[in-house]
């Protein structure tokens, strides 16, 4: 999996200095850009995030879900899907939700010119700020597909690249025992967990990851509420802390 690959290559990478969304300076040797994957908080907080790209038979159950443990999170959205189901994007921003970009096309952004990427980035942009009124400031490259040019491109639209920290896996349809498992065991201040809205076994996980997270004294945001303001940093591992 992407992900893991992008992982390895983190520990021999240097930290990026991040003044604000779109302006990026290196901090040390290499010039490696990492996006975020968690945030750096003594406070007991995650984010739950679902990525959206194909099916929607579930989506108006998850929504359910969050409502009755009055929880808000963030749902990341291929413009394509969007424009197919645009009553549940309407439904997702009206519950409170976070509704973040996952690309127009769900394209691999690493194999793309930057000319490309921009329209992936724009055309998903203006579809959900047409069904919402908002325009995203989140961008989650599918597949966890990332460069140096992929998150400066997502930064030069005053937007967050964000990653996650823990992945429930629940897209291999693990049990629902097993997603509960994968979301929680390795939960610390400031994860950011990554569902799909498309996943075999993920509506009937969630209350249990929902309950399980709550048992451990975590409160759960959205992924907006979550990120610091100002300047900050993201170390080797993608965690972002606020510069002082």
């Amino acid at each position: 999996m992407i992900i893991m690959l992008c992982t390895l290559l983190l520990v021999a990478s240097a930290a990026v200095g991040i003044t604000t969304a779109t302006e990026a300076v290196t901090t040390a040797t290499t010039d490696r850009v990492i996006p975020i994957y968690c945030v750096d908080t003594d406070k007991k907080i995650c984010s739950i995030s679902f990525d959206a790209a194909w099916g929607n038979e579930q989506t108006d159950g998850l929504l359910d879900t969050l409502d009755k443990y009055k929880v808000k999170t963030t749902f990341f959205l291929v413009g394509s899907w969007a424009e197919k189901y645009p009553e549940s994007v309407k439904e997702i921003a009206k519950r409170g939700h976070d509704v973040g970009n996952h690309s127009a096309t769900h394209a691999h952004m690493t194999q793309i010119s930057s000319e490309d990427m921009l329209t992936e980035l724009e055309n998903c942009n203006n579809k959900i700020e047409k069904l919402t009124g908002k325009r995203p400031t989140l961008f989650r490259p599918p597949y966890g597909d990332y460069d140096n040019n992929v998150v400066n491109t997502v930064m030069s639209l005053d937007m967050y690249c964000v990653q996650w920290n823990i992945d429930s896996l629940d897209w291999k349809d693990p049990s629902v025992d097993q997603i509960v498992q994968n979301c929680t065991s390795k939960l610390q201040p400031g994860s950011i967990i990554l569902l799909h809205n498309g996943a075999t076994n993920t509506p009937e996980a969630l209350p249990k990851v929902i309950e399980a997270i709550h048992a451990q004294g975590y409160k759960i945001v959205p992924i907006s509420k979550i990120l610091p303001k100002g300047k900050y940093t993201t170390d080797v591992q993608g965690k972002m802390i606020i510069n002082n």
